[in-house]
């Protein structure tokens, strides 16, 4: 038999609320088997764990949700494996170009405010009055 998830064991397991994990069930990232009165009770399979797992991966490297979602679709989809591979690495490549660039704007941001942090030093150093030697 499949191992199955209440929402509260994926929450806990995966340290979020239940309010996130039923945001992304509106997202389409999970798909749980409704059960009990009118169909109130989530029941989580491995295959919607394995998927949960993936879209935090996928939001710790900066991902959009809908960016996430499109990539873990590729894989549940029939379709060849050489073209998911290749989508993946365009995605992929896309998201390095764009933290590099951010990599480069925080590096430029940083040695403009080491400069204001030396210039400060220097207007400081200045305004004090020279200590008396014994």
């Amino acid at each position: 038999m499949a191992h199955t998830y209440s929402i509260s064991d994926l929450a806990k397991e995966f340290d979020l609320t239940t309010r996130a994990m039923r945001f992304y069930e509106d997202m389409g990232l999970l798909c749980p088997e409704r059960t009990g009165p009118a169909g109130r009770s989530r029941v989580y399979s491995s295959r919607d764990r394995t998927r949960l797992k993936l879209t935090l991966r996928a939001k710790r490297l900066g991902f959009s949700l809908v960016e996430a979602k499109e990539i873990i679709d590729m894989y549940d989809s029939p379709r060849d494996t050489a073209v998911q591979l290749e989508k993946f690495l365009l995605v992929l490549a896309q998201h390095q170009q764009q933290l590099e660039a951010q990599m480069k704007d925080l590096q430029a941001n940083l040695d403009e405010l080491k400069v204001h942090q030396r210039e400060a030093k220097a207007l400081l150093a200045k305004s004090q009055p020279l200590k008396a030697k014994p």
